[in-house]
């Protein structure tokens, strides 16, 4: 633990204190015993010394020394990290219905897997966070204001529909607009709450063409880093899945560096699940990511009571073998 971890490290400073009264016990050791080489009946000396002195002697001595080392400690204020659940926060799930989410590479298909990991991941994250969901094809669609109902979350999973072609800058500017109406209805005087989006995607964008376009996925992750919105990218699927349009099979390719760059533009952070199951552990530590928060808290109490426990020890041993307190 470094001196950084105490809210009141000067109390430290007392430990010099503490180890005055141990070099000061040593000499009064010392001198007591040079007091006694004055006795001129040595063997008389040994026979008090071997009766009156032994080890024992020092243990009370010793537990008080340890005790006021445990006392100063808590006095300055120790500290640790731990992991607190988050009591506000809001989470926009963003996913990609287009066509291509019905390939089969990813039992049953991509679609009703993405479902079932996203239910589990509503079901999983910690109450106090907001979460909404914004559904994109050709268009987006908020599904779901954030909330804290996780039922309503789910039903509207469960109605998500496959619909043609695909604008991922429209999908994130959807969550944007969710997440910052949602701000102003619920931000008090510590302001709206810290919101992240979770973009779900199998493919690249279609509408518009161009990433970097005004609607484009590129456009509208930089606008989400300016407005402290990041976004974590799930690039969901293989590389060799494909749909059948018209008759004609037709291959549906993840695009990982798209959804690797919208990330970095964003200050998120990517993730690639190829599988149902993959899909769920990245749901799995977004969620361990998103629902808790690490702080730094008062963990003085541990040190006060051990420190107490330690001093009536050194209290009793002293009454139980010499008959007074240290």
């Amino acid at each position: 633990m470094s001196l950084s971890g105490f809210t009141a490290p000067w109390w430290l400073l007392l430990l010099v204190l503490v180890a005055v009264l141990v070099l000061a016990y040593v000499w009064a050791l010392r001198r007591r015993r040079q007091d006694a080489l004055r006795f001129s009946n040595l063997p008389v000396l040994e026979r008090v010394l071997s009766t009156r002195q032994g080890w024992w002697k020092h243990v009370a001595p010793a537990l008080l020394g340890v005790s006021l080392i445990l006392l100063t400690v808590a006095l300055s204020g120790p500290t640790a990290e731990q992991r607190i659940p988050r009591n506000r926060a809001t989470v926009m799930l963003a996913v990609d219905v287009s066509l291509s989410m019905k390939a089969t590479d990813v039992e049953p298909t991509r679609l009703e897997a993405a479902k079932a990991a996203a239910k589990e991941f509503a079901d999983k994250l910690t109450p106090g966070i907001n979460l909404g969901l914004v559904s994109f094809a050709g268009t987006a669609t908020v599904m779901t204001m954030p909330t804290t109902d996780r039922n309503a979350v789910k039903q509207a999973i469960d109605g998500l529909k496959l619909s043609e072609a695909t604008a991922t800058g429209d999908g994130i500017n959807a969550a944007m607009s969710a997440i910052e109406s949602f701000g102003r209805m619920v931000g008090g005087p510590a302001g709206p709450p810290p919101a992240r989006i979770v973009l779900m995607a199998d493919g690249g964008q279609t509408i518009p063409r161009e990433l970097d376009a005004p609607r484009g996925a590129y456009t509208k992750a930089r606008e989400a880093k300016r407005a402290g919105i990041p976004i974590s990218t799930i690039s969901f699927g293989t590389h060799h899945g494909s749909i059948e349009i018209d008759g004609e099979q037709e291959w549906v390719e993840v695009d990982d560096e798209a959804m690797q760059e919208i990330a970095k533009l964003s200050g998120g952070e990517f993730h690639k699940a190829a599988s149902a199951e993959q899909l769920r552990d990245v749901y799995d530590t977004l969620g361990e990511q998103i629902g808790y928060e690490t702080k730094r808290t008062d963990a003085s109490k541990p040190w006060l009571v051990l420190g107490t426990l330690v001093a009536m020890a050194a209290a009793g041993i002293s009454l139980l073998f010499g008959r007074r307190l240290p």
